[in-house]
C-alpha cells in the first residue's frame, strides 16, 4: 500500500508542477523542478526503506 502511495504522489506532484515549468520555459525553472522532484523521490525511498512501528 505504502507503494501505491508513493507512486500517486510522485504522479500527483509531476502534474501540479509540470504545466508551470513547461508554460514559462526557463531552465533555471527547469533545474529547480528537477532538483525538488529528485529529493522528493529520494525522501519517497528512503521511507519506503524503514519499517512502520
Amino acid at each position: 500500500m505504502k507503494i501505491v502511495a508513493a507512486i500517486v504522489a510522485a504522479a500527483l506532484l509531476a502534474l501540479f508542477i509540470a504545466p508551470v515549468v513547461i508554460k514559462l520555459n526557463e531552465i533555471e525553472l527547469w533545474i529547480v523542478a528537477g532538483v525538488g522532484y529528485g529529493l522528493m523521490l529520494t525522501d519517497l525511498v528512503q521511507s519506503l526503506r524503514t519499517k512502520d512501528e
